[in-house]
């Protein structure tokens, strides 16, 4: 098909957009999504498209995942909590940051719950023309705190009329939390003052982990640990000499596309004078649920607590302790 068919194809579904959303019009609201748009929806939401897997994983956790009818490639691995309607079987997988503007129109969603990094690709809004066509899409940014993954469950349970289950699933996750902190001895036995601890979310040669404004640092600072770089803004590249310098207690990494995560950190040169990898003290911690800024973290939140405390290990090949 040339560039001009296209076009024209395009151009005939918006059309069949706008008159299908013009024949079911339903009482109209307007929202306004994390990132500031504003957004009407005028027809009951029974439709829904998901392009980032947190933003899945909260539909799957308010019951909604029977509703959609796509998905970015990066939530195929999500399953709903049990008791939860399970994912559609066969969804389409969409490519995060180049989606299928076409292939979306001719899905008819009612609804398309979108991520503030899916621009990241083309550095344009992908998803323009869904807006021209008619169809509600919010922008849901990277949560940079434990508060504002609240808040994002509370906004996607206010656009899907779930909220009761959006509260109980904001109430479930501060409990979980609270029970973690139950179990947080102090001080850290491993210091008299808060362990000092390293994230790593990127393996050499692009090291990269974060530092304040993340939920990763909140994450560390529940464990009554602290983040080495808690000074440095947001998503930080630090040199390795920086990371020896800083000589951290305890690593955590939730790389898992590499052989040995743990081995590639105990091996790099001059990380044999690190306090961490001295005392045996680098841990894998689940990627998904440290990754993805939705109520699934309490799953890495654990983990880091009992990786801290307790010296448990956890297989990054299949997630079980060992």
């Amino acid at each position: 098909m040339d560039k001009t068919t296209n076009n024209i194809t395009i151009g005939l579904i918006i059309i069949s957009g706008l008159i299908i959303s013009g024949c079911s019009a339903n009482k109209e609201r307007t929202v306004t999504d994390p990132s500031g748009r504003t957004v009407v929806i005028s027809r009951p939401v029974n439709r829904i498209v998901s392009t980032a897997p947190s933003n899945t994983e909260i539909i799957a956790d308010l019951g909604m995942a029977h509703k959609l009818v796509a998905i970015d490639k990066h939530s195929a691995n999500v399953q709903s909590p049990q008791g939860k309607p399970e994912l559609p079987a066969n969804l389409p997988l969409l490519d995060f940051f180049y989606p299928d503007a076409e292939m979306l129109i001719g899905l008819q969603p009612d609804l398309i719950i979108a991520s503030g990094h899916n621009s990241t690709g083309s550095g344009e809004d992908p998803f323009r023309l869904l807006s021209e066509a008619g169809i509600p899409v919010v922008y849901i940014s990277m949560s940079r705190s434990i508060d504002e993954i609240y808040r994002d469950i509370a906004f996607i349970a206010e656009l899907l009329q779930a909220g009761k289950e959006g509260e109980q699933l904001i109430n479930l996750m501060k409990q979980q939390i609270n029970e973690i902190l139950e179990t947080i001895p102090t001080p850290c036995p491993l210091s008299p003052v808060p362990c000092s601890l390293y994230f790593e979310i990127s393996p050499a040669p692009n090291i990269m982990t974060f530092g304040k404004d993340s939920f990763i640092n909140d994450m560390i600072s529940i464990i009554g640990a602290q983040n080495i770089f808690e000074n440095d803004n947001w998503l930080v590249t630090p040199s390795a000499e920086s990371i020896i310098r800083r000589n951290p207690d305890v690593i955590f990494t939730n790389v898992n596309w590499i052989d040995d995560s743990i081995a590639e950190i105990k091996n790099r040169s001059g990380f044999n004078h690190i306090n961490a990898v001295i005392n045996d003290r680098v841990y894998y911690i689940d990627n998904d649920s440290s990754a993805r800024p939705s109520a699934r973290i309490t799953l890495a939140l654990q983990q880091m607590s009992q990786a801290l405390y307790q010296g448990i290990r956890i297989d990054e090949q299949n997630g079980k302790t060992r």
